[in-house]
């Protein structure tokens, strides 16, 4: 990779006019300036926030990049990442990835302003990822798959969660099953619906796919599913939300269309959110571990700053929370068919 040398020497001018040129410094011609700026276009330099390649100085700083830094999903994660950095003398930095390759998060990976980074922010893309990795940079990518030798991989068990919500509803009665999926490029909601198929599959229970619709992992996307799910009429007896936000919307959804829960559908969502305990019902969901995948990243980040030696790919198991939600149902011991 280019550096500000190399770009001094392309624009024929002294690396401290080149710095001077590149950060805006009013001591060098518009004409130099312009001069160092197409040098630099020409090498594909980028510039290293704090130190601007002459020195790259310590910043005692994490930056964690989530692509919303709102809702309910990221506040035991941020609290894992934090506790676990304030111990280690660091500080901590949330940004949100909104704005994709132009925003801020995205100059904190080029620019290296920190020492290293956690990414759950899928609107990054995986180029970038791989073009800021690199030794001395530690980067933990969360819930996403990439090959680097310097990318670590922290991965939620999905699939799991997946069957064993699955699994627990058809051990409750339930053989006709809705799917409120997340958006369709997420890899968190692949491997939920992966496992949710392969449940049914090991129960010899077929899957309509008008009982698939997508919710988009919010509150107002999991009202709206649900919305369309009793417009379409002949409703199964139980729904499996991709997570609790949704599952939450479903619930509301069904209330206001006098369907109850769980007398008339069961409903199961997933990542054990705060607020899942305190709705009416409280929701039957699968739990992931936050805090732990959190606090895991961290200590990974530190890890490999003190130049230890860790493995590339670690996955954390789901558990099931039973609360009031899902309905047990009787069969019919001749049709095998739940009865009312």
């Amino acid at each position: 990779m280019a550096t500000i040398k190399d770009v001094a020497k392309r624009a024929g001018v002294a690396v401290s006019t080149a710095s001077y040129a590149l950060n805006n410094i009013k001591k060098v011609s518009p004409a130099t300036v312009k001069k160092v700026q197409d040098a630099a276009r020409e090498l594909n330099y980028q510039k290293n926030g704090f130190a601007s390649d002459l020195k790259r100085t310590k910043t005692n700083t994490i930056a964690l990049i989530l692509k919303d830094l709102s809702g309910p999903y990221y506040s035991e994660l941020i609290k894992g990442v934090q506790e676990v950095t304030m111990t280690n003398g660091f500080d901590l930095i949330a940004c949100s990835s909104i704005g994709g390759s132009q925003s801020t998060a995205v100059k904190f990976l080029k620019e290296k302003r920190v020492d290293g980074a956690i990414i759950l922010a899928h609107n990054i893309t995986d180029e970038i990822i791989h073009e800021s990795a690199r030794e001395g940079f530690p980067i933990v990518v969360l819930d996403r798959n990439l090959d680097n030798d310097h990318i670590i991989q922290v991965e939620v068990d999905n699939t799991q969660g997946g069957y064993i919500a699955t699994e627990h509803l058809i051990q409750n009665g339930h053989q006709e099953i809705a799917y409120i999926s997340g958006p369709y490029n997420s890899h968190d909601n692949e491997m939920r619906f992966n496992g949710f198929q392969q449940a049914l599959k090991d129960n010899e229970l077929r899957f309509q796919t008008r009982w698939k619709i997508s919710g988009d992992f919010t509150r107002e996307g999991g009202y709206r599913a649900t919305k369309m799910l009793i417009a379409q009429g002949n409703l199964p007896t139980a729904a499996f939300y991709a997570n609790d936000e949704m599952a939450l919307g479903g619930i509301q959804s069904f209330r206001e269309n006098r369907i109850s829960v769980p007398e008339d559908i069961s409903v199961i969502g997933f990542d054990d959110i705060q607020l899942s305990e305190y709705v009416s019902p409280s929701l039957t969901t699968i739990k992931q571990p936050k805090y732990e995948a959190g606090a895991l990243a961290v200590h990974l980040i530190f890890q490999q700053l003190s130049l230890e030696k860790v493995e590339r790919y670690y996955k954390l198991p789901t558990e099931l929370i039973e609360r009031k939600s899902v309905r047990t149902r009787s069969l019919d011991k001749e049709t095998e068919r739940p009865i009312n």
